[in-house]
């Protein structure tokens, strides 16, 4: 901090200039989608085509779409260099305004736009981490106010970013890199105990199959209960001065058993015909942009005094016996291998996948004896804990030198603004 600040007193002590994206960038465009009818373009295709849920994985490195040809069927994506800066201009949940730096050459989908720096006045990587820090404010200046506002590209031109000299945006670079460095780091380790947890879920989790005499007995979910749809007829208004608890998307996507602490609030009349969640109930993701990510599962495990309702992008399932599932084992075993490789299945689509829920009425589920599901659970459950629990052990590592990166962030990209 001591050297960045004797840095700027040095070349830059009247202050630093502010420029709006639009005079520090080569070119800023939108990408594109190719036309999901001819599948041509998306089959064996060599040119990696990025979507906005991608984009809060910061560096991009690889991506898994790929398409054969840019520039066809009204379709206008382009090539995006290296060292670009993407910023995602709408999305689910918290993605608009998220932002990642390109380390390969790929296009994007519509809901990106791409910056190409102009690196004799900016780095792509000083672009980065500056625009990374102020996702509030995209969010702030984007329009709409519920889940899917969009910002544009007039507002990203627009956007004022400060452009200190290169010497002081290599340093700040260097500085920050080392702060993700480590993050990258214990991040790693993480994965791999992630994994290890994984594999002992499937091993506990796998039964005889239900084919063979003496096995666990098999039910499907159409045998086992029955679906039901999240809200329905809201609009956004409905959202800005709620009167209910409702589970969003990421907390379903996020959570095998659904977060009760919710801060999400949407206006239910009270003559409505709205359905709630229960104790025990299973809600479903309804979609997303790859078949492995359609289905995520979260488990009603917790018993609530006041209603609780379920955003239209989810659905959910409700046993018509509850005793048959401990919801603390259920909440694993739909999260397993097998239940998993079953609900993959049921997606279709091509650039957005959506589940069948005809097709999710055959998944099979082993039903052990309840006091096996006990005992499961909570071994599972003490692996849960390790990996997934902010609380404790690498997550709360992690969640604060994240919070150390980010206050070093800000104060390293405060800049003082030079006077015009």
């Amino acid at each position: 901090m001591n050297e960045i600040k004797q840095l700027i007193e040095r070349l830059c002590p009247e202050g630093v200039e502010y420029k709006k994206i639009s005079e520090i960038a080569i070119e800023c465009f939108s990408g594109a989608t190719p036309s999901t009818k001819n599948k041509e373009y998306w089959e064996g295709g060599t040119i990696p085509w990025m979507s906005s849920g991608e984009v809060h994985q910061g560096h991009v490195k690889t991506i898994e779409k790929k398409i054969t040809q840019l520039g066809y069927d009204r379709c206008s994506t382009k090539m995006v260099p290296l060292n670009s800066v993407v910023i995602a201009l709408a999305g689910q949940g918290k993605t608009r305004g998220t932002v990642a730096i390109t380390r390969t050459e790929l296009c994007t989908n519509q809901s990106l736009c791409a910056i190409v720096p102009k690196t004799e006045i900016i780095t792509g990587d000083f672009l980065y981490y500056y625009l990374s820090s102020q996702y509030t404010n995209l969010r702030r200046v984007s329009a709409g106010d519920g889940t899917r506002g969009g910002l544009n590209l007039a507002m990203v031109n627009a956007y004022e970013v400060p452009v200190p000299p290169l010497e002081v945006q290599r340093k700040i670079v260097e500085i920050l890199d080392n702060f993700t460095e480590l993050e990258a780091e214990l991040e790693a380790e993480l994965e791999a105990r992630r994994k290890q947890y994984e594999y002992y879920r499937n091993r506990l989790l796998t039964f005889t199959p239900p084919e063979k005499l003496n096995s666990v007995k098999y039910l499907t979910l159409r045998q086992l209960g029955m679906f039901y749809s999240g809200l329905s007829g809201k609009s956004k208004s409905d959202f800005e001065d709620g009167n209910a608890k409702f589970v969003t998307y990421m907390n379903v996507y996020s959570n095998i058993a659904v977060n009760t602490e919710i801060t999400d609030f949407v206006k239910v009349g009270s003559e409505e015909k709205q359905n709630t969640v229960l104790f025990g109930d299973v809600l479903f993701t309804g979609s997303s942009e790859t078949p492995e990510e359609c289905g995520m599962s979260s488990v009603m495990t917790t018993r609530v005094d006041e209603p609780i309702y379920l955003n239209s992008f989810c659905f959910g399932f409700r046993l018509n016996e509850p005793e048959i599932f401990h919801p603390d084992f259920l909440k694993h075993l739909l999260r397993g291998e097998y239940v998993r490789s079953q609900i993959i299945k049921t997606a279709s689509g091509v650039t957005r996948f959506n589940v069948s829920k005809k097709r999710m009425e055959k998944v099979l589920l082993p039903i052990p004896e309840l006091e096996e599901q006990k005992r499961l659970a909570k071994i599972l459950d003490d692996f849960e804990l390790l990996v997934n629990d902010i609380k404790a052990g690498l997550p709360a590592e992690i969640q604060a030198r994240r919070k150390q990166y980010e206050y070093y962030r800000n104060e390293l990209l405060n800049f003082k603004r030079k006077a015009t």
